[in-house]
């Protein structure tokens, strides 16, 4: 009798603390159908990746800057007969008071800071693999910020390899002027107890470039130019192999006025990718045109809807590399809808999105 006393006070007790907590829910749909086409490319093949993914969410705040959130991302390739063709766990610790930002577990990539340069990370990678499993820091002052965040690709067993990104990105702001750094190392071991020696690689990525913001100062929507300087360091842990370095310059110009825009990459230096033959995007998650040198990308774009919880872009991209052009289109469709906890002043709290579509 004692023992179910106890039991009733203790659950009543946790139904009264929560109720005192702060519910919320999330929901976003994000689909994507990306053509690309490059025919007689050496670097990078043709191929078309079109699906939908949804990932709904429910948590719980307190104390104005802790929550924890659960849910699951599920993604259907268009085409495939299976309902669902991948489901990923979501299921993460937050902690959110200015400046100070941090999670760990299984949490939306989108939640960790700014996109990546497609040189670190291509759109694929937001189209399959929308999770980051890890940890990620961010420290956000008033002019600008700086993060560090890990991502567990692979767990080590008989089939997997050991694998894991860390990586370190920041920006700081002077007026309209400003200066950014992304960089990460990939770490990519071998399986457990593998039959055949198989020698691990570590994969370096830096860019830092400096900036100039002219979005405040002409009519258009926005006016942005950046140059950078990139290093690529990778080696393979065998013999008396040493580090294979690359690099190069990569400047970016995006313009947009109203619903059109347009973006435009220019890489050039050394090719990069080395070992792009043996492992592929295994152990590359960058897009491999920058396995061919010198490279130019244009995007021209136009946001048939940007509201706060939609957007619907279409995209044209022409590809200038090996002497040739090639081109790429791409529709996506964002949609986030979400119930925000409450402050302990009644205010709502700011729920970063899940899904931003690239600029």
């Amino acid at each position: 009798m004692k023992k179910l006393s106890l039991t009733l006070f203790l659950s009543i007790l946790i139904v009264f603390r929560l109720a005192s907590q702060d519910f919320f829910w999330k929901a976003s749909l994000f689909s994507f159908f990306d053509n690309l086409e490059f025919a007689g490319s050496e670097v990078k093949k043709s191929q078309t990746m079109a699906g939908v993914m949804a990932a709904p969410e429910i948590g719980l705040k307190w104390d104005s800057a802790h929550s924890i959130a659960g849910g699951v991302s599920i993604i259907h390739e268009f085409g495939s007969q299976d309902v669902f063709d991948k489901i990923y766990p979501i299921a993460y610790y937050q902690y959110n008071s200015l400046p100070f930002t941090f999670l760990m577990g299984a949490f939306p990539r989108t939640l960790a800071g700014e996109n990546y340069p497609r040189m670190f990370f291509q759109d694929s990678v937001g189209y399959y693999r929308p999770n980051i499993n890890g940890l990620f820091f961010q420290y956000h002052p008033r002019r600008g910020y700086v993060n560090a965040w890990l991502d567990w690709t692979g767990r080590q067993s008989e089939t997997v390899r050991e694998a894991f990104f860390i990586g370190i990105c920041g920006r700081y702001w002077y007026r309209n002027l400003y200066a950014s750094h992304h960089s990460y190392m990939f770490h990519y071991a071998s399986r457990l107890d593998p039959v055949i020696h198989q020698p691990l690689h570590d994969n370096m990525l830096f860019l830092t470039s400096l900036g100039w913001d002219l979005s405040q100062s002409t009519s258009l929507t926005k006016l942005d130019l950046n140059a950078g300087w990139v290093l690529s360091l990778e080696r393979e842990r065998t013999g008396n192999a040493g580090w294979i370095s690359g690099n190069g310059i990569l400047v970016e110009l995006c313009a947009e006025y109203n619903f059109a825009g347009i973006l435009n990459t220019l890489y050039i230096g050394k090719e990069m990718m080395s070992f792009y033959g043996e492992h592929g995007n295994r152990l590359y998650w960058g897009d491999p045109v920058y396995r061919a040198g010198n490279h130019d990308r244009l995007d021209m774009y136009i946001k048939f809807l940007r509201r706060e919880r939609t957007d619907i872009r279409l995209t044209w991209s022409v590809h200038v590399m090996e002497g040739l052009v090639y081109n790429e289109q791409m529709l996506k469709v964002s949609i986030d809808i979400q119930k925000p906890g409450r402050l302990k002043d009644g205010s709502k709290a700011t729920i970063a999105n899940h899904r931003v579509v690239p600029e």
